[in-house]
């Protein structure tokens, strides 16, 4: 059995955090270029971590298969299969038109997300996060890379046609446990309901029906009248 150092607090296991679709159509709306919508889209459509997306080359993207490959952590660079939106190509086909217009056409071996001044460089997390962090502080939300993943797991979650399994290979994580916790409904859905429930009109109650008897138990205990 494995225990914790002495001094080593218990994280609390917290629910999965994901962002409304009200507050996403606010960032997309606010997102001021084609690379910037496509990134949106391929995160959430496809459950890639930061690092991965970031990661990605021209030769990692297969739109015909409707799909991207990232490097996983912990497999060494082997790289695994991502589903991706059709909207998600339809804006990476822009994003690197501009590109090429531009006299910047990556080969396939080259990085996919390049920087939009020059002279162009690969794109950081940090200039990433930077772009989120001006739309969040324009919109008053704290939205993070990572609830995009949350998000589309979720939204997976809710669709019948689409099993605990699935979502486990979408997110790709080593334990079944682990895309459990997307099934925790979150604390504002819980009042919410919860909410609804004392407001609902309560049903009238039904009639109380009057109680028979056997006449012959009754003669039994009564006497004959």
């Amino acid at each position: 059995m494995h225990r914790r150092g002495t001094y080593r607090q218990k994280q609390p296991d917290l629910p999965r955090r994901a962002a409304p679709d009200d507050v996403l159509d606010d960032v997309f709306a606010r997102l001021g270029c084609n690379r910037d919508r496509a990134l949106f889209s391929m995160f959430l459509s496809s459950g890639a971590r930061a690092a991965e997306m970031l990661g990605m080359i021209v030769a990692d993207v297969h739109p015909g298969d409707g799909r991207i490959y990232v490097a996983t952590k912990g497999l060494g660079g082997v790289k695994q299969a991502c589903p991706a939106a059709l909207e998600a190509f339809a804006w990476l086909t822009l994003y690197l038109g501009e590109l090429a217009e531009e006299g910047h056409r990556p080969e396939p071996d080259e990085p996919l997300w390049w920087t939009r001044r020059h002279p162009l460089r690969p794109l950081s997390y940090t200039a990433l996060r930077a772009v989120l962090r001006r739309i969040n502080e324009a919109i008053g939300a704290n939205v993070t890379l990572h609830d995009l993943r949350h998000t589309l797991g979720l939204r997976l979650i809710d669709d019948p046609d689409v099993t605990l399994v699935d979502v486990q290979q979408v997110l790709r994580h080593r334990q079944i446990t682990t895309t459990g916790r997307c099934l925790r409904p979150r604390t504002d859905e819980v009042i919410a309901k919860v909410h609804e429930h004392y407001t609902r009109p309560k049903p009238p109650p039904r009639p109380l029906n009057g109680c028979s008897y056997d006449p012959q138990d009754l003669a039994d205990v009564f006497g004959q009248a």
